[in-house]
């Protein structure tokens, strides 16, 4: 009777565990900077954290992001200018698209 107590104890726990963890949902921000030659570099702050992500023909693409308020900072190469966009907010599981950005010169 001991063992089948342990077990059940142990079967229900590991359910708690599985079913704790699929409620963490990630989202992701993506966008498209134009001219894609005028981007050196794309990155994400939160806070005192900060992502970079690859840039390929101008386009970016952050993932696995917690549900939040970020700022994109943009790097430009001469002559365009860094550009900022504060308050990007991601929702639960989803990917919050900044569509086309266009860097000025």
């Amino acid at each position: 009777m001991k063992k089948l107590n342990l077990i059940m104890a142990t079967m229900m726990i590991l359910t708690l565990v599985v079913f704790g963890f699929t409620k963490i949902r990630l989202g992701g921000i993506t966008g498209k900077i134009t001219p894609p030659e005028g981007v050196a570099q794309v990155a994400l702050v939160a806070g005192t954290d900060t992502l970079r992500a690859e840039i390929s023909k101008g386009a970016f693409t952050f993932v696995n992001l917690k549900e939040g308020v970020y700022k994109v900072w943009i790097k430009g190469n001469a002559p365009y200018k860094d550009a900022t966009i504060e308050n990007v907010a991601v929702k639960d599981s989803s990917t919050t698209d900044l569509g086309e950005i266009k860097l000025q010169q």
